[in-house]
């Protein structure tokens, strides 16, 4: 069998920036051991699936090990697959998935992701979450990732993790942020996910989930601008909107073709 898929880098600011995600189209559901080995062999942090419904899509993500209930890149790399490829018409993008129900919006050459809000609450991890860091945070808060909060942006450049320490922790992923440096900006971050086989992701919109309510609350602004400071980098345009966050950015399309099964 072959089955369509796209190479599209999302949240770019040019060429080879951004998140890299793989999307294939299916017609049904492969089984969960055939999606997670094409996942491995394309060896992006993310691989989305998508089986059409009745009033959108079904989606699926998988990083190289493992199934994750929500990834923010490779939803806004798919709503540019079915923009450009599939439904050049769809103003709005509705997907099912294991958190829910999420819609995209196309916004001129941005994608608006429309997720919901993951505030975080304070941590005792600090100090294990230091040490696997290589640094002390000023702040330490927990939703579904760690969020561990640092006063300057050349603190969080300067993080050489102990990923082998981050996976013990017991969480998906770990957000490390601060402000920025850039005027431009208001906050940045990285995300590591060694758990999930992705050591330092690219750029990450389910981080951002996170990271908006916070730093709304911290600035007293609904609409932020943000920078991921992987070596790749991405740039994110968010607004928080009371239970829901908007992530937006642009999608570059980097190859087509099929996989032959």
């Amino acid at each position: 069998m072959t089955v369509p898929i796209y190479w599209v880098d999302a949240f770019e600011e040019g060429p080879f920036t951004g998140n890299p995600a793989a999307v294939c189209l299916l017609e049904h559901w492969l089984g969960d051991d055939l999606m997670q080995a094409i996942a491995r062999e394309n060896n992006l942090s993310e691989t989305a699936f998508l089986v059409p419904a009745d009033d959108g899509w079904q989606i699926r993500w998988f990083t190289p090990a493992a199934e994750v209930a929500l990834c923010g890149h490779a939803t806004l790399a798919s709503a540019a697959v079915i923009s450009r490829f599939v439904d050049p018409q769809a103003s709005l993008i509705r997907f099912h998935s294991r958190s829910g129900q999420l819609q995209t919006r196309c916004d001129g050459e941005r994608f608006v992701l429309i997720f919901p809000s993951r505030p975080a609450s304070p941590s005792a991890a600090r100090a294990e979450l230091g040490e696997a860091l290589g640094a002390a945070p000023e702040q330490v808060l927990c939703a579904d990732y760690y969020l561990a909060v640092f006063a300057a942006e050349d603190e969080i450049r300067a993080l050489h993790p102990d990923f082998e320490a981050l996976a013990a922790l017991g969480r998906t992923g770990v957000i490390v942020t601060a402000p920025a440096a850039d005027p431009g900006l208001d906050f940045v971050s990285r995300f590591f996910a060694p758990a999930v086989g992705v050591d330092e992701d690219p750029v990450t919109g389910s981080a951002h989930c996170t990271l908006i309510p916070y730093w709304a609350g911290r600035l007293g602004k609904e609409e932020l601008t943000a920078r991921q400071l992987s070596d790749r980098g991405g740039k994110l345009f968010c607004g928080l909107r009371g239970d829901t966050v908007e992530i937006g950015g642009r999608a570059r399309h980097y190859l087509r073709g099929e996989l032959e099964i």
